[in-house]
Order: structure tokens, then sequence, then C-alpha cells
């Protein structure tokens, strides 16, 4: 059965990083965007990493220039902009696709294992968020409009189980 751990990513920095890493983490998956009208859910999804990081939660930011041109600048810049700007402190991962045919396995996988409304395998916007729970495996997935706060109690849950 595959697993998150079972997928490697990058790094804001370049550097490798296999997910397996995390193993026996919660995590919180979401493809961000710097020019967003969601991006100020970059302060709550720091929230969240700071109140339950302790307890397990890793939140891992997937920067995605895939609606709207929203996040055109250099790994580089939005790594800098997001610790500027919103003091990001969790893991940045290099700009990817999530959708289409250069999407990462990662995302192809995350959205197989919790299809959107409709059973629609795409992510529709920037801030889709995904939960994994300590075992690997996808437990919800989350619209762009759920702020990261509302998710909390879901956290606690995946966090305790």
């Amino acid at each position: 059965m595959t697993t998150v751990y079972d997928f490697d990513a990058q790094r804001i920095d370049g550097q490798p990083v296999a997910l397996g890493a995390y193993r026996g983490q919660v995590l919180l998956i979401v493809n961000t965007a710097s020019q967003c009208g969601f991006t100020p859910q970059f302060a709550g999804l720091e929230a969240l990493h700071q109140q339950y990081a302790k307890q397990g939660l890793i939140v891992l930011g997937f920067p995605s220039n895939q609606f709207g041109s929203q996040d055109p600048g250099s790994n580089e810049e939005i790594g800098a902009f997001c610790t500027k700007n919103y003091g990001v402190s969790f893991p940045m991962m290099e700009k990817i696709d999530v959708n289409g045919a250069h999407a990462a396995p990662l995302y192809r996988w995350l959205t197989q294992e919790k299809p959107g409304l409709l059973g629609s395998t795409a992510i529709k916007w920037n801030f889709t968020k995904f939960l994994v729970g300590r075992d690997g495996q996808v437990l919800k997935r989350y619209a762009p409009l759920d702020k990261p706060a509302s998710l909390a109690q879901d956290i606690e849950k995946a966090l305790a189980g």
C-alpha cells in the first residue's frame, strides 16, 4: 500500500527530502501561492505549525504557479517572501505543478486518494489542503476557502490517533 512516505520532494533551497523522514508525524500538505487572495492563509498555517509542531504536526508548503500565475517568482524569492511577510518557519518545498501531465507524483497520489467535489481529482485553486495521518494515509481534503484555524479539530484528532 502506498503512503505519503513513499514520495520525495525538494526543499525550496533545492535540497532533496524523503517524506519518509516525517514517518509517524501528522502532515498538512498545502499548495501555496504568494500573490493570491488566499495568501494571508500563510499566517494561519504558521499558527497551526506553532501550536501543534511539538505534538507532531508538520505543515508542508508546495508553491505552484498553475492558478492565475500567482506565484511567478523563483524558489529563492518565494522563500524570502514567506519568511519576511508571514514568518513562515514550516518547511517550504520547491515550486511544482499540482495538475496536468507534469504534476508532481505526490500530488497525483494525494488527489487520487482524496478526490474533490464530484470526484474530481484536479486541484481547483491555491491553498487546497490535505491532512495526512501518522500512518501516511490521507485523512481529509480541504478547499481553498477552508481557513487553517477551521482544521484544528481534525488536526487534534489526527494527533491523538
